[in-house]
């Protein structure tokens, strides 16, 4: 078959595009740099996968699938479901959804259990929940600042303090038990908290977005039982920042994919996952499941010694190593010091490596009491050690030792 001029030129600009795209600049330009174009100020990243500092870095191989995908147009939907079947198979359970963020997932598992077997309720939530379910049960303890994801759908928080009283909370306007997995508050276990749920026949979603490593989470609470679980995509598993795992059973996924992009009578019309998420969250899923937790203990640890050796000599210096019990299980480094000596608070230091150069974040809990798991002292410094990437360790070990040096008298 022949090529007519027109399609020939279409084919010649098609390759060149797709070579600039690799490339990635134009003609005239080379690569930019637009965190300094938009004069937005870089930091290194003490303190750990938090929203507000965007998280973590994707690795290589994650990076490189995105920008593969970004060249290709495909059926959205064929990529969600073809990404679920293959995300479901290496984590052990029935079905799985890529979400945009583990709020958006704790949002379409909410509307999965009030919408299941009632399509037409689909595009009536949150505004008329007129006959359906809208009571979600939660332990008084777990209730959270993310409550939003799930009050979007227009239920109700039915509270609870006892398993007695968990047992009575059951009623047919219930849609849903809720339980938040890094709670450190409320007397009702993971295994109860399911066991009672299913005994009235109630589907469980759990709420663990942050609470990979270790790798083996990403399947212990499906197989514990819970019916829906959501992890956060960009914080240990060093995926896309917006993008989220919904896990469990497959016609509650069913449900949650009916209420999502990209059908537009839905609450999940904006959460929108771009191809990219897609394929950098199965990305990420891959590069994790080749890691160990061992390993990446040892390195964290390592990261940690490598700072306080460095710090040797500062009056009253004494290191340890904490590894809060749920979210963010990763090992932090805490210091405290003679403060009669070094005349600088925790949060003053935070603050001077904050506005210095480069610019430093250190974990939120330095300068605060028990703030979740890493620390039970008022005045100690908290490096959250995973997210720094190869060397910086030695700039923050460096920095600190300045600013903690300056201030002796």
């Amino acid at each position: 078959m022949s090529i007519s001029p027109t399609r020939r030129h279409f084919f010649t600009w098609t390759q060149g595009l797709l070579a600039l795209g690799a490339s990635g600049g134009t003609p005239n330009e080379p690569n930019v740099d637009y965190y300094d174009k938009l004069g937005v100020t870089k930091i290194i990243n003490a303190a750990g996968t938090y929203t507000a500092l965007t998280a973590s870095i994707m690795p290589p191989s994650v990076q490189a699938a995105i920008a593969q995908a970004s060249q290709h147009p495909v059926r959205l939907a064929e990529l969600q479901k073809a990404a679920g079947e293959y995300l479901a198979k290496h984590l052990q359970c029935e079905a799985a959804l890529v979400t945009a963020g583990a709020a958006s997932g704790l949002t379409l598992a909410t509307a999965a259990c009030i919408t299941r077997g009632n399509p037409a309720a689909i595009a009536k939530i949150p505004a008329d929940m007129t006959g359906l379910k809208n009571e979600v049960i939660v332990q008084k303890g777990h209730r959270n600042d993310y409550d939003h994801a799930l009050l979007n759908c227009g239920v109700l928080f039915v509270e609870v303090e006892t398993l007695a009283q968990y047992e009575k909370a059951f009623n047919d306007r219930t849609a849903m038990a809720h339980f938040f997995n890094a709670a450190e508050e409320g007397v009702i276990s993971r295994e109860q908290w399911v066991h009672v749920a299913h005994g009235h026949q109630v589907p469980c979603l759990n709420d663990a977005a942050a609470d990979v490593p270790p790798i083996s989470n990403l399947w212990n609470y499906t197989k514990m039982g819970f019916d829906l679980v959501t992890f956060s995509g960009g914080k240990g598993m060093r995926g896309p920042q917006n993008a989220g795992l919904l896990l469990g059973r497959k016609d509650l996924i069913d449900a949650a994919v009916a209420n999502a992009m990209p059908i537009s009578a839905t609450i999940g019309r904006g959460m929108k996952v771009s191809k990219e998420q897609i394929v950098g969250m199965v990305a990420a899923v891959d590069w994790f499941l080749s890691q160990s937790d061992e390993g990446m203990e040892a390195e964290f640890r390592a990261r940690a010694d490598r700072i306080s050796d460095h710090l040797k000599g500062i009056p009253g210096l004494q290191s340890r190593i904490v590894t809060p019990p749920v979210a963010n299980r990763v090992p932090h480094l805490v210091l405290t010091y003679d403060r009669s000596r070094v005349k600088i608070s925790a949060s003053a230091v935070a603050d001077a490596l904050r506005h210095g150069t480069p610019c430093i974040e250190l974990n939120p809990a330095t300068g605060h009491q028990n703030s979740h798991g890493v620390t039970g002292a008022e005045d100690a410094i908290v490096v959250g050690v995973w997210m720094l990437q190869p060397g910086e360790e030695m700039i923050v070990a460096r920095r600190l030792r300045e600013v903690l040096s300056g201030s002796q008298p």
